[in-house]
């Protein structure tokens, strides 16, 4: 919010800021471990910004239309936890702070979002606080656009370390905030020309600012020790019409005698010796977490500010037509009505049976969903036609019109997962992007911390396999889905058919505690299953093909599932009984009991495991006599088919496993 009175005097930003100083140090002295560095060269910046600009309450902290305020330097957390209890929140406390870096503590190493109210984000990987930031702006100009300036209309304030800006991620986020014109973003960079190696001149160069204004940005520059230069800074970019970058120029452990200005000062224990000098320099009391007197009051006064505007933008929604869709939309809830029409495309998959890609599959789901849902908002990363992502029941968002719900992403993978987290924090969206596979490399630190923080954010990767076929080895992912599998809190579901992909869709929308990564196949596949009212996929696995007397099961997922049951009728024929489980989604599975498991994978068979990646994590299921039909190195460029063959990926090749574990047993 534009501050509405005049800035307050140096010397009392300069006391109030140093109270972040005093916390930040003892903390990390106490810890034994942290980075001071960044709290004492910025808090004068954010006394600044939480006195004067920033609209929150620490009564509410969830309120809707509060500012979202983002510390991508995640290694200065005691800065944001210095703030939180300073200006009132229920948490940290004293104590807390005091535990800080401590097994237990709120107050962890780098911010986590989920500990603590006020913590907009997880942070600390740098570059992601930023890229989130962009997510966060992008959503409020999306809802702004549906529900107008009444109900939602604020900022997110970003403070970024040089290391935030140094990362790739950070161009991606830069360029396409620029090119959204979000005019509701303003970065404050902590410019103190300090890295862990050095001065930043060892490894840059660059015009730091000519490079955000290349990405049509606006720039400013202030003293970030001159409360009225940082007063006049932010005021100056309330009012712009692109996002905004204010180069804050600090010195790092401002106060530190010895260390200040140096890179001594980004991390560690100052020492004894050094907290005492920088005290005594900045006016503290010696004795640690000790606060001047009044200076508290004088916090928490300033935390009390906001409640006036909250308290207003609460009688404007209750007189508000749009008060429950509002809430509705906030509340990320998803209606019966949705579950209804997935079923009835269930069912009418099942009945006429296609043959198609499942990203194709994946694309009727989503004219679905997307004319049931008004929060869903899809993107791709340049690969729209590919990916299948967007419907036409939903327009494209360009710059500065955000009434669409279809992001271009353009071709930052890494960038747009973490703008969809950023979106998803945000509140009030249901995001969804898509990629190839093979390039989940790229978002793969992203699509982590969903993970960690519990978010619901849609990862649509398609060209799932060796299926890509003529594009080759660099397209064709291998190893991408054990990787994946590998993160926990994320939801890794492979559909075998159109039935599968709309269950894997309604298991993705309704998870609220975590991602969901959907894959889906280039190449066209048949549909292997009936309708029915249960939802098969969130069992993680299922008997799609039984057999009295089972001497054989054969556990397949995705695009195998077809050809494992092409390998059951070989079987068959060579009075061989066999079995098919599909296995859509594995950490779904084990979910189930031991004894529900046990029955599932067929005690007393021979188990086969078809899929075209590599084997890493199929022996947990295939047990001692087990074989495994996949892939053991890279691709190759050819017909798909061709491919397959090449490989040895067929039901002929399933077969010959079966035997040979049967052989083996006996």
């Amino acid at each position: 919010m534009e501050s509405t009175k005049a800035p307050l005097e140096q010397a009392k930003i300069r006391h109030l800021a140093n109270a972040i100083r005093g916390l930040s140090m003892d903390a990390v002295q106490q810890a034994k471990s942290g980075h001071p560095g960044l709290p004492l060269g910025m808090a004068d910046v954010a006394t600044v910004l939480f006195a004067h600009f920033l609209k929150y309450d620490p009564s509410e902290p969830r309120w809707a239309d509060r500012d979202r305020f983002v510390l991508s330097g995640g290694h200065g957390s005691m800065l944001m936890y210095s703030l939180l209890y300073l200006t009132g929140y229920a948490a940290p406390t004293l104590d807390e702070i005091k535990k800080f870096r401590q097994v237990g503590s709120p107050c962890a190493g780098h911010p986590e979002f989920g500990h603590l109210a006020g913590v907009e984000t997880t942070t600390g990987p740098l570059g992601q606080g930023i890229a989130n930031a962009v997510g966060m702006a992008l959503a409020e100009r999306i809802l702004n656009a549906r529900f107008g300036d009444e109900l939602v209309d604020h900022k997110t304030y970003v403070i970024a370390s040089d290391g935030d800006l140094a990362e790739g991620i950070s161009h991606e986020a830069i360029s396409l905030a620029g090119h959204l014109k979000l005019k509701n973003l303003v970065v404050l960079w902590d410019d103190n020309q300090i890295s862990i190696d050095g001065a930043l001149s060892l490894s840059e160069s660059g015009d730091m600012r000519k490079r955000f204004e290349a990405a049509g940005w606006i720039t400013d520059g202030c003293d970030g020790h001159d409360a009225a230069d940082v007063f006049r800074a932010l005021s100056a970019a309330q009012g712009a019409d692109r996002p905004v970058l204010i180069a804050c120029k600090t010195v790092i452990g401002y106060g530190f005698p010895t260390r200040a200005g140096t890179q001594k000062a980004h991390s560690d224990a100052p020492g004894a010796e050094e907290i005492a000098g920088a005290k005594t320099a900045l006016g503290l009391p010696a004795e640690a977490f000790a606060l001047n007197d009044g200076v508290l009051d004088a916090w928490r006064r300033i935390g009390g500010q906001g409640r006036t505007a909250r308290e207003a933008w609460a009688k404007r929604k209750a007189a508000s037509p749009q008060a429950a869709e509002f809430d509705a939309t906030m509340s990320g809830d998803v209606p019966a009505e949705l579950t209804k029409a997935l079923g009835e495309l269930k069912a009418t998959f099942a009945a006429e049976k296609p043959t198609a890609g499942t990203r194709r599959s994946s694309e009727k789901v989503l004219e679905v969903v997307n004319g049931v849902l008004k929060t869903t908002v899809g993107g791709s990363a340049d690969l729209t036609p590919s990916n299948n992502t967007k419907t036409k029941n939903i327009d494209s968002i360009k710059p500065g019109d955000f009434k669409g719900r279809y992001v271009h992403y353009g071709i930052r993978e890494h960038g747009m997962a973490a703008a969809m987290n950023g979106m998803a924090l945000h509140g009030g969206i249901i995001p969804y992007g898509g990629t190839f596979l093979v390039f989940s490399d790229y978002a793969r630190p992203s699509i982590r911390l969903a993970a960690l923080m519990g978010i619901r954010v849609i990862f649509v990767m398609t060209h799932d396999s060796i299926g890509v076929g003529e594009d080759g080895p660099t397209h064709q992912p291998v190893e991408h889905l054990a990787a994946l599998r590998a993160i926990p809190n994320l939801t890794v579901i492979r559909p075998a058919d159109a039935v599968e992909t709309v269950e894997a869709w309604e298991l993705a929308l309704t998870n609220t505690s975590g991602p969901t990564l959907l894959v889906f196949s280039r190449q066209d596949l048949p549909t292997v299953r009936g309708a029915g009212d249960a939802n098969l996929t969130a069992k993680g696995a299922y008997e799609v093909a039984g057999a009295d007397g089972a001497k054989v099961t054969i556990l397949a997922t995705g695009s195998e599932v077809s050809l494992a049951l092409e390998a059951r009728e070989m079987l068959k024929t060579g009075c061989i009984a066999a079995r098919v489980v599909s296995m859509p989604c594995w950490s779904l599975f084990e979910k189930q009991s031991a004894t529900q498991r046990e029955a599932l994978l067929g005690k007393d068979t021979v188990k086969v495991a078809v899929e075209a990646g590599i084997s890493l994590g199929w022996d947990r299921y295939t047990g001692p006599h087990g074989r495994f039909v996949g892939m053991h190195g890279f691709g190759a460029s050819g017909p798909f088919k061709d491919v397959y063959k090449h490989f040895g990926v067929t039901a002929e090749a399933v077969v010959e496993a079966a035997k040979a574990a049967l052989n083996e047993k006996n």
